[in-house]
């Protein structure tokens, strides 16, 4: 452990020097004055980002008024991940330098590729690349908080040879992790929810993670998400935030009675809370079933609520040819859902946000979560079963959406 923390502080010194190196370098042609304010100033930058994480615990982040607070952590994260990015590439060429030293060193050869006299020299250039990207880094996530309400309603048609023909055209809209907790724009919040309403859905699921912590998050908005409605209704689960284990209570009773809070207000929202178990739904002779648990994670580190014996508990098989799973994260896919319960035919999922970060364009899908989730945003299908991984209407932790932008998601049957 010790080892490991101090491989850890030396990155980042060395990654604090090389970016001090790139911006001194790039301030060469400046004025002495400049120079000198432009560095103090980088280094106040510097010093402001590493006290925010350092006294992260120590600071009321509730009582600062949010845009300040959002335009902090956006700085402060893209500062840090710009710096990285300096990192690896001042290091790659420190590499590709040692490994030309060496071949020279054995061959006695010239380095071939010296720069013309006009040319500017390799190590400026590689220290202006690696400046401008870190740099681009920055402004994205700077850009990021624009879109943190950005939602994109996203429309996918699903064909299922044993969908009861009552059902065919049923239209589903799913919102996930709502996080309520973050918000900071009411009308911003409620267009969102106008947005779903303008679909006409049939039925409306929610996958989880309605509040950050507390159940008193969502008191605000209770009035915008009330409003929803479908025919068929509303019906929703729980996600790994909503048990309140990210933060300290003062006893085991008060975190239950939060839970049981929030429990409280699905209900007066209209929401029907599926807690391991199922509904039915009819439509004359056709029936369907919805299954919804609780938090089921098949990472380390998340909690493992979810039963889906008890979810099935009572559902007459037979007479049910059709199931949709609600289950908050994707990974319970992968792990029970497909090897235990084949006869699932489309799970609904959230949780990931699609890491609120990545890129997205047609025929491309990248995100740094997908090195730790397997389905992570979109339509995933093996054999007859689907699932659906929702990138989240809200954010949590980063104020902003870079490339993964909010959704709400249609999916009609047919």
């Amino acid at each position: 452990m010790r080892a490991r923390f101090l491989i850890v502080l030396s990155l980042i010194a060395i990654a604090e020097y090389y970016s001090f190196v790139v911006v001194r370098s790039a301030l060469r042609t400046f004025p002495q004055t400049w120079r000198t304010g432009i560095i103090i100033f980088y280094f106040l930058l510097t010093a402001a980002s590493w006290s925010g994480l350092l006294l992260f615990n120590q600071i009321h982040w509730a009582s600062i008024p949010h845009m300040i607070r959002n335009l902090y952590v956006a700085f402060t994260l893209g500062f840090m991940l710009g710096k990285l990015v300096i990192l690896i590439i001042m290091l790659g060429d420190e590499v590709r330098r040692l490994i030309t030293w060496i071949i020279h060193l054995f061959t006695h050869k010239p380095e071939v590729g010296a720069a013309a006299d006009n040319a500017i020299p390799r190590s400026i250039f590689i220290q202006r690349m690696a400046l401008i990207l870190g740099g681009t880094l920055l402004g994205g996530f700077m850009y990021g908080v624009t879109n943190r309400y950005n939602y994109q309603v996203r429309r996918i048609k699903l064909s299922f040879k044993n969908l009861p023909a009552a059902f065919k055209g049923l239209k589903i809209v799913q919102v996930s992790d709502i996080h309520s907790g973050s918000f900071d724009r009411h009308i911003a919040v409620e267009r969102g929810a106008k947005l779903v309403m303008d679909e006409k859905p049939d039925i409306i699921f929610f996958t989880g993670d309605l509040v950050n912590n507390k159940a008193e998050e969502i008191v605000p908005y209770m009035d915008i998400f009330s409003k929803l409605q479908a025919p068929l209704g509303i019906y929703s689960t729980l996600g790994n935030h909503d048990y309140g284990d990210y933060v300290q209570w003062p006893s085991k009773e008060a975190k239950v009675q939060n839970l049981d809070t929030l429990k409280a207000h699905h209900g007066a929202m209209g929401w029907r809370l599926l807690l391991n178990e199922h509904i039915v739904l009819e439509r004359g002779e056709d029936r369907i079933a919805i299954l919804g648990i609780e938090n089921w994670g098949a990472k380390a580190g998340f909690p493992k609520y979810g039963k889906m014996a008890a979810a099935y508990n009572g559902l007459p098989e037979k007479n049910i040819p059709f199931k949709i799973l609600l289950s908050h994260d994707p990974s319970h896919w992968d792990a029970q859902v497909r090897p235990e319960y084949p006869d699932i035919d489309l799970t609904l999922s959230g949780h990931t946000h699609g890491m609120q970060l990545g890129v997205e364009i047609p025929g491309f899908k990248w995100s740094p979560v997908k090195y730790i989730y397997k389905e992570w945003a979109g339509l995933y299908q093996e054999a007859n079963q689907y699932l659906y991984v929702n990138r989240g209407f809200g954010f949590l932790g980063y104020p902003g959406r870079l490339g993964i932008l909010p959704e709400i998601t249609v999916i009609e049957l047919v």
